[in-house]
């Protein structure tokens, strides 16, 4: 996910206890706001003291009700940021601690992957409502059959597979788990899991974000294998050097190891779901998945950063080049994208070892 709709929450979530309990941020302007991981431009990049690519945006609507009207932005870390946030927020740099140490730690995310957020909330210690955390319409909608799917040996195990009831009922577990329910419909399947209440609402939220994951990964590597073709098909147009020819076949290479690797590790963490739950649908031991539910967090930080990463690389991919679009690129362009890309993934090296004259 690219960006975090505030606006939208409100106007769903706004009314609710929870929402009013726990709001995200202390200022009411920021929880009205939009924010998005922008990949920036060549004229934006003069706003920072580094060489970052890309950066979080904070798009502050003039009127909520009528996008259109216009809005005033900011990037976080952007120069001069402390007086941004004091003109934005009001108040002292004492009284916006929270809200800037937030706005910091959402910056440092590689996506706005709403498990791998909350799991960072808990490790800094910020508490905000579970509505921050939900997915959005569009990507519930499009994973439901995958859930459905996923549900279906849960559902066949007790009912078995020639029961009129199995579809229904799985529809019906695939919705609560997308809705990130708990409540008494829920109850045989918390009792069968051996779960405390509280523990069980969580462990429905762990399940929902290890479903993501697994739908993300089964969308996203029938692109990334022709992504890697096109890497290494690409050339240039326009004059090139030799360091800067180096450069670009160095980086394709290891940009196509990156991917690969990123692939890897995230396959391998989903299969430690994959036997947990094979455990419980096939053998009817429930105590290793719900072990797992419960210790699943701390997996999330792994899958959502890899994943993350390559998602920003596909999509951007594929808006650079649109399919049945030229794939026509200048020399300096490829090498600021190539570095992008590798900045993402971690792997990048200095350019100067591969004979430039430029750090990346």
């Amino acid at each position: 996910m690219r960006a975090l709709n505030l606006i939208a929450i409100l106007a769903k979530h706004g009314h609710s206890s929870e929402y009013r309990k726990y709001p995200l941020f202390h200022a009411p302007v920021l929880n009205r706001s939009i924010i998005v991981k922008h990949r920036l431009r060549a004229n934006e990049r003069d706003v920072f003291n580094d060489e970052r690519r890309g950066a979080t945006k904070v798009i502050l609507p003039i009127d909520i009700a009528d996008l259109r009207s216009g809005a005033r932005s900011f990037f976080v870390g952007q120069r001069g940021y402390l007086d941004v946030l004091r003109e934005v927020l009001g108040g002292s740099d004492e009284s916006n601690t929270h809200d800037r140490a937030l706005l910091e730690m959402i910056d440092s995310l590689p996506s706005l992957d709403p498990f791998l957020m909350r799991e960072r909330f808990k490790q800094m210690g910020f508490h905000a409502a579970r509505c921050y955390f939900e997915l959005s319409d569009a990507d519930t909608t499009r994973m439901f059959l995958f859930v459905e799917q996923e549900v279906a040996p849960l559902i066949g195990m007790t009912y078995g597979s020639v029961d009129t009831r199995r579809h229904s009922l799985t529809a019906k577990l695939a919705e609560k788990i997308m809705a990130n329910a708990s409540d008494s419909e829920m109850e045989p399947l918390r009792i069968g899991m051996g779960m405390e209440s509280s523990d069980f609402a969580e462990g429905i939220f762990c399940w929902k974000g290890f479903i993501y994951y697994k739908w993300s990964m089964a969308d996203l590597l029938p692109k990334v294998r022709p992504l890697l073709s096109q890497f290494a098909a690409i050339k240039p147009s326009g004059p090139i050097t030799d360091e800067e020819r180096a450069y670009i076949i160095a980086a394709r290479a290891r940009l196509a190891e990156a991917i690969a690797g990123a692939c890897e590790t995230v396959r391998v963490t989903l299969k430690i779901y994959d036997d947990a739950y094979r455990d419980l649908t096939r053998n009817g031991q429930p105590k290793a998945f719900r072990e797992f539910l419960l210790t699943a967090p701390r997996l999330f930080h792994e899958l959502g950063e890899r994943l993350g990463a390559i998602q920003h690389i596909v999509s951007f991919w594929g808006f650079r080049f649109p399919v049945g679009g030229r794939k026509t690129i200048d020399t300096d362009e490829l090498i600021d994208l190539l570095a992008d890309f590798e900045l993402s993934l971690g792997a990048t090296t200095d350019r100067a070892d591969s004979g430039g004259s430029w750090a990346a």
